[in-house]
């Protein structure tokens, strides 16, 4: 029986047309995968799903019956949560808070009452949570437990999750998946969007494959392979299998030794790392969010104060780190929205970011627009940033084109050092793909390469040693041809090797 059924749902911004006669059928009771590229129409049509946008035009089923999904609240009382990637709680407030926070307009709130209700919701699914913890003081994994628990307190019967898995670790994830089964046991009915295909694959009944716009396959994951979904998505064939040569070790380029650093609290949130990185090696750096990941790249980069220890060579010193002079360093930083670009400038302009006071984009202190457009026309040309034009604003641009930008720029004057945080962070296969083997490119030619993610797989895959950082240490360090998923899985959460 089919409890959502979309016909011919169509929605433009301006001439550009996002989703483009969409016919999509979901069946009670089952989990249905969504896949495709950034930029593809996912997020617009979940929005329209869940009320944040209208169609222009088409009609949407809840059991067969046609229906108006006005807002937000429309959604709600017809059943259908969303689960966003980027968790929608307020820190500050506790699990019961956020849970009840807009249901109930009760000036005389019983929160003592609310929390044993939710106390025996979240038990009945198996979402053990402590109804009085603070969010703040939560980990991830658990976060994504409250706002299961928020969207079935408003009785949703249909959830759509939103890249859920991108931010947990290995037994988080199994957790979710065993979660999710039981969900779908009780009677409810789940919209899976991924970029994983094995996770897709494995967890969902049904898989619709979205490109440009369009609806351009539907099918059971029994009768899909990667390899097949991956070149549906893309619309081309894909080669799944990255080749990475074997490490061939030069000098050291980066030495850190006992390093402390504290976070924008005054916290420390590295403690005493050290390691070496020599040329043309790859350390991968592997942990969950929020483990000092990001104070780690800032203080090796330059960007934050060490408290204690040394980094050599110095950031605030060496000719390795002036990056105005000398483009040795590279830095893709993690959000390449709020650090990496300026949205509303243009491609040509945020690719000369690092360079704009030099020769020969700006002579006597004025731009020198032909050099600043030649260079943007190169980039596009050999990063494959797909614009219609150069002077579009970044803002513009899906998540792959826009960290294409980034990689143009900080991959420029072939750095010596490449400090990539996260640097595949909600992109697509294809996105993935053209990331991965660029990074691999700059390795073979000898760069050293300091590889973040919380992305355990894709740690294993491309790097050569392998570092586990859990609440600012470093907990382990591994070959990473030798090492297992299991153990440095275990040792990201927090357990002993």
């Amino acid at each position: 029986m089919s409890y959502l059924h979309l016909e011919n749902i169509t929605k433009s911004f301006g001439n550009f047309i996002a989703n483009d006669n969409i016919n999509l059928n979901i069946e009670t009771g089952t989990i249905h995968g969504i896949l495709g590229e950034n930029g593809a129409g996912k997020s617009t049509l979940m929005n329209i799903i869940s009320g944040l946008y209208q169609p222009d035009s088409g009609q949407i089923f809840i059991n067969n019956n046609p229906v108006k999904i006005s807002s937000s609240a429309t959604a709600i009382k017809l059943g259908i949560g969303m689960i966003h990637q980027h968790f929608m709680l307020i820190p500050k407030l506790t699990v019961t808070e956020n849970i009840i926070l807009g249901t109930d307009n009760n000036l005389h709130l019983n929160l003592r009452q609310k929390q044993v209700e939710i106390s025996k919701l979240s038990q009945s699914y198996n979402l053990e949570i402590d109804p009085t913890a603070k969010i703040e003081n939560l980990p991830v994994g658990i976060q994504q437990r409250v706002e299961i628990v928020k969207v079935l307190y408003r009785q949703a019967k249909l959830l759509i999750l939103d890249e859920p898995t991108a931010v947990l670790t290995p037994s988080e994830i199994q957790s979710l998946i065993n979660i999710l089964r039981q969900l779908v046991a009780n009677g409810h009915t789940i919209i899976f969007i991924s970029h994983k295909l094995e996770e897709v694959i494995n967890l969902c009944d049904c898989v619709t494959i979205l490109r440009r716009g369009k609806v351009v396959a539907s099918t059971t994951t029994k009768e899909a392979t990667p390899q097949q979904l991956a070149d549906l998505m893309i619309g081309r064939v894909i080669n799944l299998q990255l080749e990475k040569k074997p490490v061939s070790s030069g000098k050291i380029v980066l030495s850190v030794q006992n390093l402390q650093v504290v976070d924008d609290r005054g916290v420390i949130a590295v403690k005493n790392i050290s390691f070496e990185l020599r040329e043309g090696e790859i350390l991968g750096v592997a942990g969950v969010d929020g483990n000092g990941q990001r104070e780690l790249a800032d203080a090796i980069c330059g960007l934050r104060k060490v408290k204690q220890g040394k980094i050599y060579p110095d950031p605030n010193s060496s000719p390795l780190f002036a990056r105005e002079e000398n483009l040795r360093l590279g830095y893709i930083p993690d959000d390449r929205q709020k650090n990496g670009l300026v949205m509303e400038f243009d491609i040509a302009e945020n690719l000369i970011l690092k360079l704009f006071k030099n020769l020969p984009f700006s002579r006597h202190g004025l731009l020198q627009r032909d050099a600043i457009n030649n260079n943007a026309i190169s980039a596009i040309t050999e990063f494959d940033i797909r614009a219609n034009g150069i002077n579009i604003k970044a803002r513009q641009l899906s998540g792959g084109n826009q960290q294409k930008i980034i990689l143009a720029r900080e991959l420029a004057g072939e750095p010596e050092l490449i400090v990539a945080m996260q640097p595949t962070r909600g992109l697509d296969i294809g996105a993935i793909e053209a990331v991965q083997r660029r990074l691999l490119a700059e390795k073979e030619r000898g760069a050293a390469i300091l590889y973040i993610s919380t992305e355990l797989e894709e740690i294993m895959t491309m790097c050569d040693y392998i570092a586990v950082i859990y609440q600012g240490e470093f907990v382990g360090i591994f070959d990473a041809a030798i090492a297992t998923v299991e153990e440095i899985g275990l040792l990201m959460g927090g357990g002993i090797r």
